[in-house]
């Protein structure tokens, strides 16, 4: 769906942005695939970058809190892949204003463009801290996944459509815990805030693609899960820390023990398909087309977590990932 169209991917210069850049140019042929993004050097360095030149790539500067410059760079276009975000956990601790604008307002601020632009698709990509959230970031995450959802009855008649991928842990991301234990490592010492604690985890090639199927796949107000392994942060710092002290510092502000990607109260309006769950919208138009979408209907009480993932990995495939992530980041991968 994506051959011959304009194309729109927020954050585009952000890790999720890049990596979709390159698999919608290496999968598929756009007319237009405009990078939109608030940082002047990281689209500088992606012009100069081998894998983003094409003649269908276009640079956008602007900012979702701005909506005027969202109408502008919405002109024209059919799909919008919606990654900008504001996204560091204890940052939002301390900064609230600024997630609440960038995460919520920025959202209210896409659906009203994207509808006012006649875009056909927007896919929004979320997080599973979005689910019973306990801190900030998880909690515009909902609100963003709430108004994108809601987008679609604000859509009425207008051929834009509005949906929600959520994910876990993007492996070997930007802040994440498996290149910070490879830089602790450097010094010996590896701090775990509780190896108790269970994360999703995907790879960004992975997650991206998963994002671009759920776009050709949309009908509007669904919220897309794929299905993913799980592990304990422990296991991730026993694997990394060979020879290292690993202490225990304890939980940061706003950290769960344990995620959730879909929860028990979601359960009933959810189905089930050999690799993803999809969460369906509370609409009435949702009856007939539950019913040709397939999938099994959820039991009541189902929930899909962190801890109770029936696919959990064991230490020593924790221990290959993280090689494989070390091998990429550049870091050793003796252990």
């Amino acid at each position: 769906m994506f051959n011959g169209k304009s194309i729109v991917v927020t954050g585009g210069t952000g890790s999720f942005g890049r990596e979709c850049v390159q698999q919608i140019l290496a999968r598929f042929k756009p007319a237009r695939l405009i990078v939109f993004s608030r940082d002047e050097l990281k689209q500088s360095e992606m012009q100069q970058d081998a894998r983003f030149q094409s003649p269908c790539m276009r640079y956008f500067l602007g900012d979702i809190r701005d909506r005027d410059r969202l109408m502008v760079a919405f002109r024209g276009v059919d799909v919008i892949i919606h990654a900008a975000a504001l996204k560091q956990v204890p940052a939002a601790e301390y900064n609230p204003h600024e997630f609440i604008k960038t995460n919520i307002g920025g959202a209210t601020n896409i659906v009203d463009a994207a509808i006012n632009c006649g875009v056909s698709r927007v896919v929004g990509v979320s997080t599973d801290k979005a689910v019973n959230p306990i801190n900030l970031y998880g909690a515009t995450k909902l609100c963003n996944d709430k108004v994108l959802v809601a987008g679609n009855s604000y859509a009425g008649r207008t051929p834009t459509r509005f949906s929600v991928v959520r994910y876990g842990n993007v492996i070997g991301s930007r802040g994440s815990v498996i290149p910070v234990f490879l830089q602790q490592r450097k010094q010996g010492r590896i701090t775990v805030t509780d190896p108790h604690m269970t994360r999703f985890l995907i790879a960004l090639s992975e997650g991206v693609k998963f994002v671009l199927d759920c776009t050709e796949r949309m009908v509007g107000g669904e919220i897309f899960v794929p299905k993913i392994p799980s592990a304990r942060t422990g296991d991730i710092a026993e694997a990394i820390g060979t020879g290292c002290k690993i202490e225990v510092v304890g939980r940061r502000p706003g950290e769960k023990t344990h995620e959730i990607l879909v929860s028990r109260d979601d359960a009933l309006n959810t189905l089930e398909f050999p690799d993803h769950l999809v969460i369906t919208p509370v609409h009435p138009y949702w009856n007939d087309l539950t019913k040709k979408m397939g999938g099994r209907r959820c039991d009541d009480g189902f929930s899909y977590a962190s801890h109770t993932n029936p696919f959990q990995l064991p230490l020593e495939k924790v221990r290959e990932l993280c090689r494989g992530v070390a091998t990429q980041l550049g870091f050793a991968a003796d252990f």
